[in-house]
């Protein structure tokens, strides 16, 4: 099978800190391909290079990465397709329309339960079973580890988010899914770096992952960063990645990265 097929691709890092990218992926198998219309298939709402944006930021960090399209079925939806965010035009668990809410399937062709389940199963599963096999492997390692959730989303979106999106978007859900202290690591280098805009649990408070996954009193810090596509990359297709920007933005979340792997070493 071909690696780009397989539900998750993990790199092994005995890092205190977790790359979790749900978002990254490209692979839309063929049977649900041929359901797509035109617009659906262009999958403009990848979370574009940020895996590439993030690569060698931190030597030793254990990367988690969704293959699949989030049209495929959403990683970081809660499974029972429960909403993150109730009175807020958000996408579904298997979503029927992209970021401004157009239609993504040939009419008649949206997934029924039956094919829902069959992609919870295929994909959403795996993609979170391997992140907790991975969580528990690093906690024998370390007494605390920090799942770093990694977004990134077109910084204007009405369908989803008045004006213009913050830079830096660091999710907790409310402060709830890491130590206070962690976050204000997060926060402060955010806020500090010239020439960016940032906000803490703001429109983006955390998904499934960061909301599901962080546990602060069993060791587990988990903190979402959606990060708004211009700060790297342009934003119109063909989603060209502008490196000179990416290196700006690079140096900002390799302090980021750095810290909080650094302060976990005083936790006890």
């Amino acid at each position: 099978m071909n690696m780009n097929t397989q539900p998750v691709h993990i790199i092994k890092g005995n890092s205190p800190i977790i790359l979790a990218m749900p978002h990254t992926g490209i692979y839309v198998p063929g049977h649900i391909k041929k359901t797509l219309n035109a617009n659906g298939r262009s999958l403009a709402d990848t979370d574009w290079h940020v895996d590439r944006l993030y690569r060698g930021l931190l030597p030793g960090a254990t990367i988690i990465r969704a293959n699949f399209h989030r049209y495929v079925i959403d990683a970081n939806r809660d499974p029972s397709g429960k909403s993150l965010y109730p009175g807020q035009n958000t996408t579904e668990l298997c979503p029927l329309t992209d970021f401004n809410g157009d239609k993504i399937y040939k009419k008649g062709r949206e997934p029924d339960i039956d094919e829902i389940t069959r992609r919870q199963l295929h994909y959403h599963t795996p993609y979170h079973l391997a992140m907790q096999t991975e969580i528990k492997r690093l906690r024998r390692v370390h007494n605390n580890i920090v799942l770093f959730d990694c977004h990134s989303i077109r910084s204007q979106a009405p369908f989803l988010f008045a004006g213009t999106l913050p830079d830096f978007n660091i999710g907790t859900n409310g402060g709830t899914t890491c130590d206070p202290s962690l976050e204000k690591i997060v926060v402060d280098i955010c806020h500090k770096a010239q020439g960016y805009t940032s906000v803490l649990n703001g429109r983006f408070k955390g998904g499934w992952t960061t909301r599901h996954t962080g546990d602060p009193k069993a060791g587990i810090h988990a903190i979402q960063m959606e990060l708004a596509q211009q700060t790297y990359m342009d934003e119109t297709k063909p989603w060209a990645y502008q490196a000179a920007r990416a290196r700006t933005l690079r140096r900002v979340l390799r302090k980021v990265l750095h810290a909080l792997s650094d302060s976990l070493s005083n936790f006890r």
